[in-house]
């Protein structure tokens, strides 16, 4: 077993070819495997969790067979074909007439017990001996150290019974001279414990569903389209960046790309949850996976392995869904004491039967010490949070929603104030040139020459706009020296020996350029939504420049479902207050906040943040980034950058605030579940130790059996994981 930190190289390889080849298999040596109770374990391939004793599985699921459940199963098989003559045997006797003391003696009896019990508590217990001795060593006591102290006391016990009898007090022995035996307990609890075990990993590998769909989404191969124009298939590994690649119609998209020839229609349903085919064109991006509609495209990939959508999405679901959610602590606290505790209880039980315990005392001391052993293992108060997390990140994967971690989720539905940037966010962030007003000398193909020119270089949202709306009205443009980026205003150049600047009114203040003259002008662009640019030439005004980004179809829809789910809604935006306002207006935000640099984005989230608010920021620039780190929950949009991404805890992949509303019904459903996983874990454990322990004994001559005690642990963790699988199927 590797630590965490050494691991650390060898699982960002591994993340790396993962993802490189998609729909990879487990036969992958290099394959890490993590513990769904403590993620932070990592180890290549297979074994049990050094920790909790549980068995591991892979980090990214695959579709290949699980070892752990196939070893299970074999030992389960054999486990119950002997336990069921051994069960009959032992507790024949309890049918009317003694019929099995009437075909077996005593002695044959026992020793039939012992030939039954045997190879269940050798074989097929084998490895909870190994993860309790394992446990020991390493001095972190788990639910195998109890079930393997348990199994071992009561066959132990009933051997040395059955081997030197004499041993034993007189009191012990029946009118035959033989001390009873609990073969049937060990056997029985091993065969119940092992049937759990088969339940709760195949409802474990169900958790991982979501990911193995995704993987499942990606094409195997792609057609490539060779320099010399023929074309061939060719193994999705092999694809390079830049190779042009054919798509037929009914074909899924191999990679991530760029159309370059051609006109359909595409379903990027698996990937955003929209079922409404998008148009794609020439120069629009297409994301591999998705499915080509009835027409033909040419595209050249962009994207390959792991960096296509498809594979980024399958690590940011496979981490979160390994992320520890802070409601875990408290379930962490317990279970850390818990193991302890209960061995302290078994060895009380015995001590309290022994000395004051009806006779036979020490049979009754053992039994039930047995039984507070087995019925204590905390495994789900352990798998309670991971599993509602597991499949709660699958489910908003399909939806379209990826949160990058458990306290994402969490904290999602305490947000009381979404701030959302203008470009991209409410808007389509595709701005259009609309307003060309020339001033001065300059006629209008001039003004707009200068200002394409300057705008090439330029890497700000709106220079694309104005860039096109010039090549639109075929304006030719001049080559830029001197140019400067002023961060928050604006940029400058020299072309053909004139000074040009375009910018906000801060940088012709800078200029001490008056705008006195134009303000009305341009509040009244503003008030119909511009963004509102000013042109210098030669430190005079040359004209304003008016670009407009649509807003967003659904935006008006999402933020009707976002009032309803009672947000504040707070608009933040470096455009001037009068457009913002125009912006809002139309949309009903409650409030505005325009006029920020990037840096102040920051400064704008601590203020609320400071007022007691719980805040999601939604963005999706590079300069969004530091405040989507900030805000109690960052919200990126997918159609936005990496770095948006990288830096919040939820990303909408199709980029539609509608996404927040799904997120916020997902996280109060997954925290409800937790919550109902944790009652179901303590109330179990609470009420079971004390009954094992025969408390109810002395008052109603109830005593738990170890063979009903193995049966409730094992049911108490598959209704957890059961519990968890509703959120598959739970309204959002």
């Amino acid at each position: 077993m590797e630590t965490h930190s050494e691991m650390k190289h060898s699982c960002h390889h591994h993340k790396e070819h993962a993802a490189s080849t998609a729909s990879h298999k487990s036969s992958d040596p290099n394959a890490v495997y993590t513990c769904p109770m403590h993620p932070e374990i990592r180890q290549i391939g297979p074994g049990p969790c050094p920790k909790c004793g549980m068995a591991l599985e892979p980090l990214i699921a695959d579709d290949s067979g699980n070892e752990e459940l196939a070893d299970m199963k074999r030992r389960f098989a054999l486990a119950a074909l002997f336990t069921i003559p051994l069960f009959i045997v032992s507790m024949g006797d309890l049918l009317p007439g003694s019929p099995i003391s009437k075909v077996f003696s005593p002695k044959w009896k026992i020793g039939i017990e012992f030939l039954l019990a045997t190879p269940v508590t050798l074989y097929s217990a084998w490895p909870f001996y190994m993860r309790a001795i394992d446990s020991i060593k390493r001095k972190s006591l788990n639910m195998f150290t109890l079930i393997g102290l348990g199994v071992s006391v009561a066959y132990l016990y009933s051997l040395v019974a059955t081997i030197i009898p004499n041993l034993f007090p007189i009191s012990f022995r029946d009118a035959s001279g033989h001390v009873a035996v609990y073969y049937e307990a060990a056997g029985v609890i091993v065969t119940l414990i092992l049937l759990g075990q088969v339940l709760e990993l195949r409802a474990r590998s169900q958790t991982n569903e979501a990911i193995k769909k995704l993987l499942g989404l990606a094409a195997k191969s792609a057609r490539k389209i060779n320099p010399d124009g023929s074309e061939e298939d060719t193994p999705l590994e092999a694809v390079q960046l830049g190779d042009k690649l054919r798509v037929r119609p009914g074909e899924k998209i191999p990679v991530d790309g760029i159309v370059l020839e051609g006109k359909s229609s595409v379903d990027e349903s698996m990937i955003t949850g929209e079922p409404i085919p998008v148009e794609k064109m020439s120069g629009e991006k297409v994301v591999g996976a998705t499915i080509n509609g009835t027409g033909s495209l040419v595209i050249v990939a962009k994207k390959i392995g792991a960096d296509t959508l498809l594979s980024r999405i399958v690590h940011m679901v496979a981490e979160a869904q390994r992320s520890r959610a802070p409601i875990q602590k408290m379930a962490d606290v317990v279970a850390g004491y818990f193991v302890p505790a209960v061995i302290f209880a078994a060895i009380t039980t015995f001590i309290v039967w022994a000395n004051w315990g009806p006779d036979p005392a020490m049979a009754y001391a053992m039994i039930n010490s047995v039984a507070v052993l087995i019925i204590a293992c905390p495994c789900a108060l352990g798998l309670a949070t991971p599993m509602s997390i597991m499949v709660s990140t699958g489910r908003g994967a399909t939806m379209g929603v990826l949160f990058k971690n458990a306290e994402s989720i969490e904290v999602m539905r305490k947000v009381d104030t979404l701030v959302v940037d203008k470009t991209g966010t409410l808007t389509e962030g595709r701005p259009k040139l609309v307003t060309v007003k020339v001033m001065g000398e300059l006629d209008e193909s001039s003004l707009l020459s200068f200002v394409g020119s300057i705008e090439k270089a330029s890497e700000h949202p709106l220079a694309e706009a104005i860039v096109k709306g010039a090549m639109d009205r075929n304006i030719d443009f001049s080559s830029v020296t001197n140019f400067e980026s002023v961060t928050g205003k604006g940029v400058k150049g020299l072309i053909n020996n004139k000074e040009v600047a375009l910018g906000n009114a801060s940088l012709m203040r800078d200029l001490n350029i008056s705008l006195e003259d134009v303000m009305t002008e341009a509040e009244s662009y503003r008030r119909e939504g511009q963004t509102v640019m000013f042109v210098a030439i030669d430190n005079s005004l040359g004209g304003l420049i008016g670009v407009a980004d649509p807003i967003k179809e659904t935006t008006a829809e999402a933020i009707l479902e976002l009032h309803k789910e009672g947000l504040e809604l707070v608009m933040l935006t470096g455009d001037s207050l009068t457009t913002a306002e125009a912006v809002a207006g139309k949309l009903g935000i409650d409030k505005v906040i325009a006029e920020v640099l990037p840096e102040q984005k920051v400064e704008a989230i601590t203020k609320l943040q400071g007022e007691g608010k719980i805040v999601a920021m939604a963005g999706d620039g590079i300069n969004d980034a530091p405040a989507l780190a900030k805000a109690h929950v960052g919200v990126a949009m997918g159609t936005g950058t990496d770095v948006a991404m990288e830096s919040a805890g939820v990303t909408l992949v199709k980029g539609d605030l509608r996404g927040i509303v799904r997120a916020r019904k997902l996280s109060r459903a997954t925290m409800a579940n937790i919550k109902q996983n944790l009652f179901f874990a303590f109330i179990y454990n609470a009420a079971g130790v004390p009954i094992a322990a025969g408390v109810l004994y002395p008052f109603f001559g109830i005593l738990l059996s170890p063979m009903i005690a193995a049966a409730a642990m094992s049911f108490s963790s598959v209704s957890v994981i059961t519990n968890s699988l509703r959120l598959k199927t739970t309204k959002i």
